[in-house]
């Protein structure tokens, strides 16, 4: 699956939201973060778009206008830290089904 990782302004979050209802990006796993909740600049957020590789040129064209595309060492190891935190939270849910 191929994926992208965008730094975009807060202040553009119309346009991103804009963006990112394109009939076929919407269909595409998206996830918004604060960048300072990941160790970014503040006043910034980490948009990460995965799917197809239609999908993904799609949303390059669309957000590139709107903020930087990450080198692909720094959005290799966001999509990492990103991975991490959603295991630790799926882990930590484990704790209320169990026994």
């Amino acid at each position: 699956m191929a994926s992208t990782i965008y730094e975009v302004p807060s202040a553009k979050r119309t346009e991103l939201d804009a963006a990112l209802q394109d009939d076929v990006v919407s269909r595409q796993s998206q996830k918004i973060r604060d960048a300072p909740s990941a160790g970014g600049p503040a006043g910034q957020l980490y948009v990460v778009v995965s799917g197809t590789e239609e999908a993904v040129t799609r949303a390059d064209s669309l957000l590139a206008p709107l903020g930087r595309k990450l080198p692909a060492a720094e959005a290799e190891s966001l999509q990492r830290k990103f991975q991490d935190e959603d295991d630790a939270a799926s882990a930590g849910m484990g704790l209320f089904f169990t026994e």
